[in-house]
């Protein structure tokens, strides 16, 4: 087995004193899915494309991107030594339900290990042994392609998920969602001084930020199918578990539907899945 040191790498940072508008953009620009937060060149914190998501959804303020802090949303980092086994990492990475950990030698940060890395230890590791059938999730998050936005921005948030597929109503799969779709969409908005509402003529303006969950704003005006990306990514359920996680590495996407063998979508392999198999692994 492997150790953190053999597989870590230098993190993307960005300082405190940043604001939602400067993560948002390092995030899509980089396609980075985290970031540590540096203080006096120290770094004391984390930030998650999830937990940015999460915030943008649901704070209610009327603030712009650039007048939001990037210290309202950072996250205490957890770390681990360099000798660290990866199976070690694994579980740890699952018991506290993250992404990553800070890599440090004698108390000194060296760098970080992500379940990125974890996958593409993974994938060399352990061809042939594994199937994606046995640690893929068999529930997945789905709406239909023409529900308003707002009503997918309020599944993501109440299941605290950060993807849903979206079918037609003859209940095959046409797209997916993301975090990072959205993201796009607040940086454009959160730019504007104010968004035209055209769904209810007693308002004629809201807070661009406000409309993701807002059924008279563009939340309900716009269709869900106006976003998504329309390119599914799927493997087979007897697929091997390592070359879908290469895959997933070569694609740099987080997860993929699972076909049966009548090719309807019957759950999600993620990369947080093929974390599991590694942590379990004898």
């Amino acid at each position: 087995m492997k150790h953190a040191k053999d597989y870590l790498n230098n993190p993307r940072t960005i300082k405190l004193e940043s604001t939602l508008d400067d993560v948002l953009k390092k995030i899509i620009d980089e396609k980075k899915s985290r970031l540590l937060v540096t203080e006096n060149d120290k770094i004391t914190g984390l930030v998650t494309e999830k937990d940015l998501g999460f915030f943008l959804l649901t704070d209610n303020t009327e603030r712009k991107l650039e007048e939001i802090p990037l210290s309202e949303i950072v996250k205490k980092i957890i770390s681990v030594d360099e000798n660290a086994g990866l199976d070690q990492c694994a579980n740890i990475m699952l018991k506290n339900g993250i992404g990553s950990l800070v890599v440090t030698s004698h108390n000194n940060v060296v760098g970080i290990l992500t379940k990125t890395d974890l996958v593409r230890y993974f994938t060399k590791s352990h061809p042939g042994e594994k199937i994606v059938g046995e640690y893929m999730s068999p529930y997945y998050a789905w709406m239909y392609s023409d529900t308003p936005l707002y009503k997918v921005v309020l599944k993501m948030i109440e299941q605290k998920i950060s993807r849903v597929i979206l079918r037609n109503h003859d209940e095959m799969p046409v797209g997916i969602v993301t975090f990072r779709d959205l993201f796009k969409l607040a940086l454009d908005l959160g730019r504007q001084e104010d968004v035209l509402d055209n769904t209810d003529p007693a308002i004629s303006v809201i807070f661009p930020r406000k409309g993701f969950i807002s059924e008279s704003g563009f939340g309900g005006s716009t269709k869900i199918e106006e976003i998504m990306s329309r390119d599914i990514v799927s493997v087979d359920y007897d697929d091997d578990l390592a070359k879908t996680g290469k895959m997933l590495l070569d694609k740099n996407i987080n997860g993929a539907g699972v076909l049966s063998g009548h090719g309807n979508i019957i759950g999600i392999i993620s990369k947080t899945d093929i974390v599991k198999a590694l942590a379990f692994l004898k």
